[in-house]
């Protein structure tokens, strides 16, 4: 009976390990593609480079070691330059010109200290 229980631990211990290592996105991988992840929920994680806020709203800079992204804070308020953080959020519509993307920006659900 308790090898039974450990064998189930294990797997769904595994399996959760699993799950959430395919939720994280590389920024590089939304920077060169936005489109396939427009409006769809994506979590990062990464150091912030810049932050600015005030009144509990506010955009900050994530920057995971593949490329940088703006992220809006609607809710939390912003967290301080040098924090190391992981975001939820959905990618909204960017501007792109000549094949280069500007502005890519992603409204946090949920965001958690690393």
């Amino acid at each position: 009976m308790r090898i039974k229980k450990i064998f189930y631990f294990s797997v769904t211990l595994l399996i959760g390990v699993l799950i959430v290592a395919c939720e994280r996105t590389k920024i590089s991988e939304i920077n060169a593609d936005p489109g396939r992840y427009m409006n769809k929920e994506v979590a990062v994680a990464g150091q912030v480079t810049q932050s600015i806020g005030a009144l509990g709203k506010g955009i900050y800079q994530v920057d995971d070691g593949t490329g940088k992204l703006w992220v809006v804070a609607n809710v939390h308020g912003v967290p301080s330059k040098g924090a190391r953080v992981g975001v939820k959020g959905h990618v909204k519509p960017t501007v792109t010109f000549l094949g280069i993307n500007y502005a890519t920006v992603m409204e946090e659900t949920d965001r958690r200290g690393e």
